[in-house]
This record gives structure tokens, C-alpha cells and sequence, in this order.
């Protein structure tokens, strides 16, 4: 049988003509290969990449790579010492001992590409405003941008962490920072040049979906939810029961019956799970007055990942055979399409040469913002521990009124803890360590552990882990434990089991609410 040739497409034919004649150009092949030094760099053959680990370690490397039909080359955010060392078995510490350094990367991408370039503006102001001054700015080949710090703008060293080890952790909180700072003044731009009507229009969205209802005490977003009014047919005596975002039918509360109740309203209302406010009884506290960009400008962190690609200044885009060409940074909202094709450009260097430790200012900023939002998300996460309790009305008027009676395990057995417990009690082998800490705490609290063996636990848990966390911080986290004790571990359901990827649950944990509960039913158990 003859092999017919797969027919190619106008997109890639348009590349193809260019590849040679452009990759040739001495500029183009110098810009590129000086960018690879100490970089992994990946050609990619219109389809897909080729093999890693790869690097350039000559400048016509990369036209032999062109002549095997090679049409973009991409490289990672990380300083190697010696990429071709690189092997997909290590383990984060021979990550650490290979790696020299990291950029900060961020991708600027949206549908839109006069959004880009506005949410670019207001990033480099962003970075200026915390003393960062030398920022690489170049088009991604589609329609975003690809702005750089380099690494030598940051510390060698902070909070007695080697900066270069504390990736991806420390340069996903930075980007996460700036986005926080960057999205309130990018609506607010966005709605100063156009109404909503005319960016519904634009955007081919209905109005409604451009709006955030919002809680007016603490700006964030609040979450339309049901108030279910149930009774039991058999208890009508005991009154109605009244929930909010639970969609389990719940048992009559009354011990002689548990019978299933049955619905008699739902209304629709608004919830801030932070506040605890709903609109029933607090709307005065809620609006719609401001307006989602979410999904027209994205900031995109899936490039803070170990080992991830760009695409590599002065490359080629496969899908728009456009140059990803260099920047000025006061020219952003200049810059058009037609500005990046190729032949028609000068080449600029990509990668500024920064001063000492200019960004050291903004990566305290950004660690100290991360350890704040940590904080108010374990306030939030408490309140909507109290809010969606399924225990019975009777069981929490006894917990209001002291009746209630909490039984303690001072010496648990590792046999009686649910199996995320378990897992957690391993070592955490990615991001997600403070979190881990947090239920730990809570998890041996809520048994009666005294405080001086939960420190010892807590320390030799920690050199478990893939990275360790400061010594301080545990100890501190102790101190605020001692001060709010009666903070039980999140429920099953929460979703930062499955983020912590131990989210895998035996039978019992199935049939159980939280933790706790299932150590107390494990323990009685094994008693019998």
C-alpha cells in the first residue's frame, strides 16, 4: 500500500516558507542563542516539541534544527547549570542543587489584544511603583505579552530560604500579588472608556454575565445560594427547619424520629461566606455595581510550573507566523499587530540587565500580602464550618449552652486517623504545606492533644516534607491555636483534600463528616 503524504495546512505551509530564510538572519540567531545560555531549549516541529532535555550549544544548532523542520523554539524560566543534566525521575532537592535561579514570567493573554496591552500598562506601573525598574516586554506571537524580571533583580536570600530553591512556590505568590493589585484597576479603566452595553457588544457576552454581585463589607464576590425551609410530618411540634446552600434532605431532629423532612420553600439569596451575611437579612450589604474582567484578561501562572516552556523572543508563532519581537515598555499601547512581522522589525534586546535586589521590595510585599490572605482564609474557612454544620438543631443548642460533650484522645493512636490524615502525616510533597499545618493543628486541638506534644509531632512532621517550613511559623501558629481551641479540622467535603492530593477516603470517611468525628467513631470502635 503507498503512503499518501498528509495534506498541510495553510497555516502551516505560511510557516514553512519562512522558517529558513528568517531563522537564518545573524541577529535572529544571536538574539535567540544568547537568551538560551543556561536555559532547557525545546524546538518545536509545528506539531509538537521535540525531545527533552535539549539546549543550544551553538548558534547554528539551531538551523540544523530548522532544516529537520523545526518552526519555534521555547525554553524554560529556569537557569540551569547544566540543562542536559535534567531527568524527569529527580526529586525536588536534586531539582534545587541543578537549578541556578528563576525568572519572573508572567503571560499576559485575552481574546482581546487592546486588554492585553492595557492590563500590560498597568503591570509595568505595578512593578515600577515597587522600585522595579528593568522589565522585559515582548508579544507572545498571538495576542498577549510575555514580561520578565530577571533573576539578579532578586535577593540571593530571604527569611534564611534560598531564593533560587523557592520555586515554583515564590514566584506564583508574586504573580498572584500583582493580580490582585492589577484587576480593580483594570475594571475601573476598562468601564471609564466603555459602558457595559458596548462592552457586551464587543465581546459577544450578555450583560449579566459581565456583572459580580458583590458584598459591600468586604469587596469580594458573593455566592447566589438557597434558603429550604423544611418540617417533618410526624414532629410538626419542633418547628421548621431552615437551611441555607444545603441540598441534602436532613432527618427530623428529634431522637424518636430522624425521619427524612420534607421540603416546604426554597428562595434564591445571596451569601457572603466570609461575612456570614445574606441578603435576607443584611441587603443593605450587597451590590452589583461592579463589573467582571475576569475573563477578558488572564495572568496566567500555568508558566510558574517546574520546567515549563515559552516561547523564546524573536521565535515564530505556528497559528499567525508572527515574531515574538521585544517591547519598549512606555510603547505597549502602541504596538500592532502588523509591528511583529517578520523581515519588518529591528531587533532589541529582551532581557535587561538589573540593578542589585530591585525587586527584593516587592517579594517581601508579596510574601507578607500571601501570609495575610493564608490568615483570612482560615478565618473564612471557620466561618463556613460553622454556617454548613449538619449536626442536629438539638445537638447545637447543647454545644451553645455547654452541654455538649467533647470527647478526648490526649494520646491517639495513628490506627484511628482517617485516611487524609494519614496521608498528610507523610510529608507534603508539593505546595500546600501551611494549609496542611493548619489542619494538623486543628485535627490533634480538637482531640484534647496537650500543646506540648502536638509541637513535637508538628517539628518532626515538617522535616517530612519536601521543603520545610520555618520553625517560627509553626510555633506561631501553635500560639494562635492555644488562643482559639475550639476550631475543628475542615469537613471532608472541603475541597483542599483534593488540592492537597489526599483526598481518599475508606468507607468510614464516606459515611462521616470531619475528621474528628471519624477519629472518635475509629477509636470507639477498636475499644469494642
Amino acid at each position: 500500500m503507498n503512503y499518501i503524504p498528509k495534506e498541510r495546512s495553510f497555516k502551516e505551509t505560511r510557516i514553512r516558507e519562512l522558517t529558513m530564510i528568517y531563522y537564518s538572519q545573524p541577529e535572529i540567531k544571536k538574539a535567540i542563542y544568547e537568551f538560551a545560555l543556561n536555559r532547557e531549549t525545546v524546538p518545536r516541529y509545528y506539531e509538537g516539541f521535540g525531545k527533552r532535555p535539549d539546549s543550544l550549544q551553538f548558534q547554528n544548532d539551531m538551523v540544523e534544527q530548522v532544516k529537520r523542520g523545526a518552526t519555534s523554539f521555547h525554553c524554560s524560566e529556569e537557569h540551569w547549570s547544566d540543562p542536559l543534566e535534567i531527568e524527569t525521575e529527580m526529586n525536588r532537592k536534586q531539582f534545587d542543587e541543578l537549578r541556578i535561579g528563576w525568572d519572573l514570567l508572567l503571560d499576559i493573554d485575552s481574546p482581546y489584544l487592546e486588554y492585553s496591552k492595557l492590563y500590560t500598562k498597568l503591570l509595568v506601573q505595578a512593578l515600577e511603583f515597587h522600585n522595579v525598574k528593568n522589565i522585559g516586554i515582548k508579544f507572545s506571537g498571538s495576542k498577549g505579552f510575555h514580561v520578565v524580571v530577571p533573576w539578579k533583580a532578586f535577593p540571593e536570600e530571604i527569611y534564611d530560604q534560598k531564593t533560587k530553591d523557592m520555586f515554583p512556590e515564590w514566584p506564583r505568590i508574586i504573580c498572584e500579588y500583582l493580580d490582585s493589585i492589577i484587576k480593580p484597576r483594570l475594571t475601573e479603566q476598562i468601564f471609564e472608556e466603555q459602558s457595559l452595553k458596548e462592552l457586551a457588544d464587543r465581546t459577544g457576552k450578555e450583560e449579566s454575565d459581565l456583572i459580580i454581585n458583590e458584598c459591600l463589607s468586604c469587596k469580594r464576590e458573593a455566592k447566589i445560594k438557597h434558603q429550604v425551609t423544611w418540617v417533618c410530618e410526624s414532629c410538626r411540634n419542633i418547628g421548621d427547619v431552615v437551611r441555607i446552600g444545603k441540598s441534602r434532605t436532613p432527618k427530623c431532629p428529634n431522637d424518636d424520629c430522624r425521619r427524612e423532612m420534607i421540603k416546604v420553600d426554597s428562595k434564591e439569596l445571596l451569601f457572603c461566606e466570609y461575612c456570614n451575611f445574606n441578603s435576607k437579612d443584611n441587603s443593605e450589604m450587597f451590590t452589583k455595581s461592579r463589573q467582571r474582567t475576569e475573563k477578558l484578561i488572564e495572568a496566567d501562572l500555568i508558566l510558574v510550573a517546574p520546567r515549563h516552556l515559552f516561547r523564546m523572543p524573536y521565535s515564530l508563532h505556528e497559528k499567525t507566523s508572527l515574531a515574538s519581537i521585544t517591547i519598549d515598555k512606555d510603547k505597549v499601547q502602541e504596538f500592532q499587530i502588523i509591528d511583529a512581522k517578520p523581515f519588518k522589525f529591528k531587533v532589541k534586546e529582551y532581557y535587561p540587565v538589573p540593578l542589585r535586589d530591585e525587586a527584593k521590595g516587592l517579594l517581601l510585599q508579596a510574601l507578607d500580602w500571601d501570609e495575610q490572605r493564608q490568615k483570612e482564609e482560615q478565618s473564612m474557612q471557620e466561618k463556613k464550618e460553622e454556617v454548613s454544620s449538619n449536626m442536629p438543631l438539638d445537638t447545637k443548642k447543647k454545644k451553645q449552652t455547654g452541654e455538649y460533650k467533647k470527647v478526648e484522645i490526649p494520646d491517639p493512636d495513628p490506627a484511628i486517623y482517617p485516611p487524609q490524615i494519614k496521608l498528610l502525616m507523610d510529608g507534603v510533597k508539593q505546595d500546600g504545606r501551611k494549609r496542611a499545618l493548619m489542619i494538623l493543628i486543628s485535627f490533634f486541638k480538637s482531640l484534647g492533644v496537650p500543646d506540648i506534644e502536638i509541637e513535637k509531632r508538628m517539628l518532626a512532621w515538617n522535616e517530612k516534607n519536601y521543603n520545610p517550613i520555618k520553625k517560627g511559623y509553626i510555633l506561631s501558629q501553635l500560639s494562635w491555636y492555644k488562643r482559639n481551641p475550639d476550631r475543628l479540622p475542615p469537613n471532608f467535603s472541603n475541597p483542599i483534600y483534593k488540592d492537597l492530593n489526599v483526598d481518599k477516603p475508606d468507607k468510614l470517611a464516606m459515611e462521616t463528616k470531619n475528621p474528628v468525628s471519624y477519629a472518635v467513631k475509629r477509636y470507639f470502635q477498636l475499644r469494642k
